[in-house]
């Protein structure tokens, strides 16, 4: 029996917050034992999952509060507002990493018991590899903006894992460790990446950015599908954690009577909401001709 997208969520934010203290513990103890610079970004980065990803616990909790007198359209922003924090988190980190470079850089400092380093990157890679991929059924399935960032940061994780073991290998075996400090400064690059990335779509939540112009063809041609249907404009799109709001107007013929048009409104609505499962759809019927100022709908 399938779960539904809520409580995926729920095991999601568990998920991540359970691998990422594993891995603060075993990326603690080789930093340790290694000095290795890129091992220490690594696990400052395993730190800031860890933070981002209470904060995905509590807001992912938060989100799926069902709307209230005081929250008419419900509290999915909450997502948005997380993966905000988490952008913040992760640009703190890749900045902070940068610095430790180049201190590493005018210090330089060689690794040592690099096969253990090598061991840890490796459990990394394994326990990394397996969340991203619940966490991206998870997405598939809810859509959840807090979840997708979390992933966002894992997947990142993936490569910078990698890229760590890569440099510890080298710099253990010949010696030079400007190879690690140079892996730990692309990780750093490829974090803020990856925070602008994750700020960038949790402002367009929180500015009610439209609906990705697929999802706005396709709202367009199943109003325009129906026979009696004459016109479809002023669409407006937003969404807001895992609900997403469509407004638009219908044109129908101008003789139809009231009882007759709000049934043909509400078939379309209908239609709207079983193509978009769990979609808030308000549709106004207009007299077809009737002039009137229009918002361009594509």
């Amino acid at each position: 029996m399938a779960l539904d997208p809520q409580r995926l969520m729920r095991l999601a934010t568990l998920a991540s917050m359970g691998v990422a203290l594993v891995l603060i513990a075993a990326k603690s103890t080789a930093w340790l034992l290694t000095d290795s610079v890129s091992m220490l970004s690594s696990l400052v980065d395993s730190g800031l999952d860890f933070v981002a990803s209470l904060v995905t616990f509590v807001a992912v909790r938060q989100a799926l509060v069902p709307a209230d007198a005081d929250h008419r359209f419900g509290h999915g922003k909450a997502e948005a507002l997380a993966g905000l924090a988490q952008a913040g988190f992760i640009a703190a980190s890749g900045a902070g990493l940068l610095l430790t470079v180049g201190d590493r850089l005018v210090h330089p400092h060689a690794v040592e018991r690099e096969m253990l380093g090598l061991a840890v990157s490796a459990l990394a890679l394994v326990l990394t590899g397996g969340l991203v991929l619940f966490q991206r059924h998870v997405v598939r399935r809810s859509g959840s903006i807090a979840v997708g960032a979390d992933r966002a940061h894992y997947a990142t994780d993936l490569v910078s894992n990698i890229a760590v073991g890569i440099a510890i290998f080298l710099s253990g075996t010949f010696k030079l460790p400007l190879i690690d400090a140079g892996v730990a400064a692309l990780v750093a690059l490829y974090l803020m990446h990856g925070a602008w990335q994750v700020g960038r779509e949790s402002l367009d939540v929180l500015m009610d950015r439209e609906l990705p112009d697929g999802d706005r063809r396709r709202i367009l041609d199943i109003v325009r599908h129906h026979p009696e249907v004459r016109d479809a404009h002023d669409l407006r799109t937003r969404s807001s954690g895992l609900t997403k709001f469509v407004q638009l107007h219908v044109g129908l013929d101008p003789g139809l009577p009231l009882v007759r048009a709000h049934e043909i409104g509400r078939q379309v609505q209908a239609d709207i909401e079983a193509a978009f499962p769990g979609a808030e759809v308000i549709l106004h019927v207009d007299p077809h001709g009737l002039a009137a100022p229009r918002v361009a709908t594509a």
